[in-house]
């Protein structure tokens, strides 16, 4: 993750701005313009590590806001602690040493980037634990918090997922309304074949076994598998299985922790699940302060 992209910048800023960061009415009451803290990220329930690096960036994008000559900062970690692993209970992940108005200031922020993208990184490594062994990949999907899809999506990598379409420029996924609104899913697809951009794979959401094999005699590339049952998705794959060109299937809808590994033992290549970014909690974690 590039940090120090505009994009994230943007986000970071939008967050600061959103708090009125710079304008923290009680600590410029409360606490004295020179004084320095140590505070210390602490997780307070085991979780997958993700967005560790937002924390001095965050610092940044403030004092680039407040305008002001801020005093030095450092953000330090044990070596062992990064983006993607396991932290347990209690376990100390950062300690900030600086200007005490800011810390305080910045607080929030900081553990809610933390605490949002542990949660997805944590909710996508039970997914991605729950197939292992099988070849299927466990994908991610465009339902994200509006304006932090870049931070989601990374947030799954970190649990050992993958990203689907970044965006809609991506790539073509055909699904229901636009088969409506082309008058069917053959005309869909003969305009998407026709139209599309450059080498963009053509993908097509099917939702029965018939819908399946329309797909594959009118040139689909991959087939998403909609709302379908366990015993169907094993009859798709033998039916793909004996095509002449391989054809990727991802199966979507309906995708549990207790039903994900059926799926992936049905032998579809991919399986995107909503509720990585969707409905992940947020883990708990605290900022612990104190004077330095």
């Amino acid at each position: 993750m590039d940090w120090n992209s505009r994009r994230i910048t943007a986000i970071l800023e939008n967050a600061l701005n959103e708090d009125r960061a710079t304008s923290d009415a009680t600590s410029y009451a409360c606490i004295d313009p020179n004084q320095r803290a140590s505070a210390t990220i602490i997780a307070n329930e085991e979780c997958i590590l993700a967005g560790l690096g937002c924390v001095p960036r965050i610092l940044d994008v403030y004092a680039a806001l407040d305008g002001a000559v801020t005093s030095h900062y450092e953000v330090t970690s044990h070596p062992s602690i990064f983006d993607g692993i396991r932290v347990r209970a209690g376990q100390q992940m950062a300690v900030i040493r600086h200007n005490a108005r800011v810390v305080l200031s910045c607080e929030r922020v900081i553990l809610n980037f933390l605490r949002r993208m542990a949660g997805i990184a944590t909710t996508t490594r039970q997914y991605v634990d729950a197939v292992e062994g099988t070849h299927a990949r466990i994908l991610d999907t465009r339902k994200t918090a509006p304006g932090l899809r870049v931070i989601d999506k990374y947030a799954v990598r970190c649990g050992g997922g993958q990203n689907h379409r970044l965006d809609l420029s991506d790539g073509v996924l055909i699904k229901n309304n636009h088969i409506v609104l082309a008058g069917g899913a053959v005309q869909a697809l003969e305009r998407a074949i026709h139209n599309r951009r450059g080498r963009q794979p053509i993908e097509i959401e099917v939702r029965s076994l018939e819908e399946l094999q329309q797909a594959l005699d009118h040139g689909t590339e991959a087939i998403l598998l909609d709302h379908m049952s366990v015993p169907d998705v094993r009859k798709a794959v033998e039916i793909c299985a004996r095509q002449s060109r391989r054809i990727p299937l991802e199966c979507a809808g309906g995708i549990t922790l207790q039903n994900v590994r059926s799926y992936a033992e049905a032998g579809v290549d991919f399986i995107s699940v909503a509720a990585l970014t969707l409905s992940a909690a947020a883990v708990d974690m605290s900022l612990r302060v104190t004077a330095a």
